[in-house]
């Protein structure tokens, strides 16, 4: 007898009264929404999770090649080396295998996203894209397949979706039934686990014209802070955040900070701001979904850091599959700190000279905004490197669904480590013709990993002594 057998007797009983059918009624739509909510909730099996360093990677990408050989088979990704500067470029001697332009795009069309070939459209002469041999450089810590695979058993979703239970730092998915679980696996993914970076936030006008902005942030994951994990005070954060803004002179010493929660719907996320002009720290509810976030000049919203963050209770999250994508990967090139910001800033978009494709597998995901929910954008579609589950390219559609942003994250393994992450982030207007950029090429040690920090350093008091400095 399968499962939902005993439903259907219950229904044939019960056909006396209007009482009977009201309440047979009731208990089917409530026994149908446990199953699914059950769907939902699962986690998989042993024998499933044995598929991770398989056929499956430790964290869950075929590790076979693809059918043409252009996608090589998984071999480790770059091996982990802390005396190495992860900034040189180890493929300064490859040269590009084609580029695109709009003459040849017809060529390529089904290897690109709706937000490349709307940049194409936008700047039919100047757009292009280097495309290189493919490298699947991405790798972690032994840890952190570890914990994937534990996790691949027991982490479920709780919430609809909008947190999670049983999961230990990062990976919670590594074989994903659907959409929203990719998206966690992106959230949660290992950063190194304390991090301070120095960079430019560049909001650059149609014209080219632009002023930096920069900016000191500091992310630290709670298991990684000096004083240890605490199992009261850490329960439900992802990691701690700091933004300080050192130039220029207007927003000098106006710094943010963000306790990241695991389950945004449940416990919000908690953030303050200290704004240096009226010297107080205020707490601001508004950091998050599509408030415009600081120092961006409305550019980029609050959940568009890191390509995708925060909550994600106001869409409904699809699962597209895999597809084979052009997408910004290994780029050495972007990173080189010989080049000035107006070597790579230019009218439109970024000097693409200094970009480097590769083609990747990657899982694609729909999110569209749930009825009755608010964001500025109605539809956004991801595309999620299966190497390192570090969103690759992302298209953002306004409410008329129209195609308004594209975001790019331009990223590299740091040997150093032992992780791959973002040195730019692009977030282009397709309306308006300007776009963000976040660069690091004129920063004095514009990464800093393994930084030791207490989570005194994590409050209110903290970021205005930083803000006053």
């Amino acid at each position: 007898m399968n499962e939902c057998e005993p439903l259907v007797l219950k229904l044939k009983c019960h056909r006396g009264s209007s009482w009977d059918m009201t309440m047979n009624k009731k208990m089917i739509t409530a026994s149908l929404l446990i199953m699914v909510s059950s769907v939902a909730l699962s986690q998989v099996s042993e024998k499933e999770a044995g598929r991770l360093g398989n056929e499956l990677t430790a964290i869950g990408a075929l590790a076979s090649k693809n059918a043409s050989g252009s996608i090589p088979a998984y071999t480790g990704g770059l091996a982990y080396d802390e005396s190495v500067d992860p900034l040189k470029n180890i493929y300064q001697n490859e040269r590009a295998l084609f580029v695109i332009t709009n003459k040849n795009l017809g060529q390529y069309k089904q290897n690109l996203t709706q937000g490349q070939l709307a940049l194409f459209a936008k700047y039919p002469q100047t757009y292009q894209m280097p495309v290189y041999k493919t490298h699947r450089t991405s790798a972690y810590p032994q840890g952190v397949y570890k914990k994937a695979k534990q996790n691949a058993t027991t982490a479920k979703l709780v919430d609809g979706g909008n947190g999670m239970i049983n999961f230990i730092e990062t990976v919670p998915f590594a074989i994903p039934k659907n959409g929203i679980e990719v998206i966690w696996n992106h959230v949660s993914r290992f950063r190194g686990g304390s991090i301070e970076r120095n960079a430019a936030q560049i909001p650059v006008q149609s014209n080219g014209e632009y002023r930096a902005i920069k900016v000191r942030s500091q992310l630290t994951a709670p298991q990684y802070l000096k004083d240890g994990y605490s199992a009261v005070k850490d329960d439900n954060v992802l990691f701690y955040y700091t933004q300080a803004i050192k130039s220029p002179a207007r927003l000098t010493g106006n710094v943010l900070l963000v306790h990241e929660t695991i389950d945004q719907v449940n416990q919000p996320r908690m953030a303050w701001s200290y704004n240096a002009g009226q010297r107080r720290v205020r707490r601001a509810p508004q950091v998050a979904y599509d408030a415009p976030a600081p120092a961006t000049e409305g550019l980029r919203t609050s959940d568009q850091l890191d390509m995708f963050n925060g909550a994600p209770d106001r869409y409904d999250w699809k699962l597209m599959g895999k597809k084979e994508i052009y997408i910004p990967y290994n780029s050495y090139k972007l990173a080189d700190p010989n080049l000035k910001y107006r070597d790579i800033v230019s009218a439109g978009h970024i000097n693409q000279d200094h970009t480097r494709y590769e083609l990747h597998r990657v899982w694609k995901v729909e999110a569209t905004l749930k009825e009755g929910a608010r964001h500025v954008y109605a539809k956004r579609t991801f595309y999620v490197d299966e190497d390192s589950w570090q969103i690759a390219i992302a298209d953002h559609y306004d409410n008329r669904g129209e195609l308004w942003r594209v975001s790019e994250g331009h990223a590299l393994q740091f040997v150093n480590a032992n992780t791959p992450w973002y040195v730019s982030t692009t977030n282009y207007d397709l309306f308006s013709g300007r776009y963000i950029v976040e660069l690091n090429n004129e920063e004095r040690d514009p990464f800093k990993f393994g930084v030791q920090v207490k989570r005194k350093h994590f409050t209110a008091a903290a970021i205005r002594r930083q803000g006053k400095r």
